[in-house]
């Protein structure tokens, strides 16, 4: 079994939507994956850092800056660092081509695996049509249902006082979730097609918070998720073989594992 504190060498790491400046960021699962994963190139594909909150006076903490210096370190210590602005650090767009201490800002890129295949990597936002419908997915995922319960009562109070007809507020978000699936697959669409016109072999891209792999007609299609709902990240190995990283299940299998080793040790 590989120890905790033996890394992990990937050929590359694709990270997007970090969301930093945000309290809904899960700064501490990023550090945690950063600490156990390293990599020759480390793409950011976009909305690293939040700069719609920031100009609100969005809160920065510890963790938040700790990432930024983790990434950094890595950078010192050899690997090459890609960014790649997305619509909520488009503010970056305008150092496209350029060097920013030793990051390399880039508008798109072409990756080019260990086994010969090109993908072509961008944030996505150009093809939106559902970022405005994505956040239902994780709204109806994990917390929704019981906000539905909780909002029923005091919503049927309200349009009856004001001489409305009952609605169901479970129907209304069930078809919001239905119409966000369709977008999804609207934009995974349009990013292939982009991919077949270009000429390449697939994508990597984030924007919509959903993390992805896989195969249409020979074309690959892959999302980074994000590291808001999902905690999600694509990797590369040696030999050019690609997947989706689950963060938050490496970290609960592994506590599970140290659990179960700390209560053996005890019981000898």
């Amino acid at each position: 079994m590989r120890g905790v504190h033996q890394r992990p060498r990937n050929r590359t790491l694709f990270l997007s939507d970090l969301h930093l400046a945000t309290r809904a960021c899960r700064a501490q699962a990023l550090l945690d994956f950063l600490q156990h994963n390293d990599a020759h190139t480390i793409y950011l594909v976009g909305d690293v850092i939040d700069f719609w909150r920031v100009k609100r006076g969005a809160p920065w903490p510890s963790a938040h800056n700790e990432v930024v210096q983790t990434l950094l370190r890595k950078m010192r210590a050899g690997s090459r660092l890609v960014l790649i602005p997305g619509n909520h650090d488009e503010g970056l767009r305008e150092f496209c081509g350029t060097s920013l201490d030793g990051i390399e800002v880039l508008r798109e890129c072409v990756h080019t695996t260990a086994d010969g295949r090109r993908l072509l990597v961008t944030h996505g936002d150009e093809f939106d049509g559902v970022v405005r419908y994505a956040k239902w997915l994780a709204f109806i995922g994990d917390r929704g249902h019981g906000l539905v319960r909780r909002l029923k009562a005091p919503v049927q109070w309200v349009r009856r006082h004001l001489g409305l007809e009952a609605w169901s507020l479970s129907s209304y978000l069930k078809l919001k979730a239905k119409t966000a699936v369709n977008f999804i697959g609207e934009f995974e669409d349009e990013l292939i097609e982009e991919v077949r016109r270009r000429g390449v072999d697939g994508i990597v891209c984030g924007h919509i918070h959903h993390a992805a792999n896989r195969s249409v007609s020979g074309i690959q299609y892959l999302n980074c998720g994000d590291w808001v709902e999902s905690c999600t990240a694509i990797t590369e190995d040696p030999y050019g073989r690609l997947q989706v990283v689950h963060w938050l299940d490496v970290m609960r299998d592994r506590q599970l594992a140290e659990t179960t080793a700390a209560r053996l040790q005890g019981a000898a």
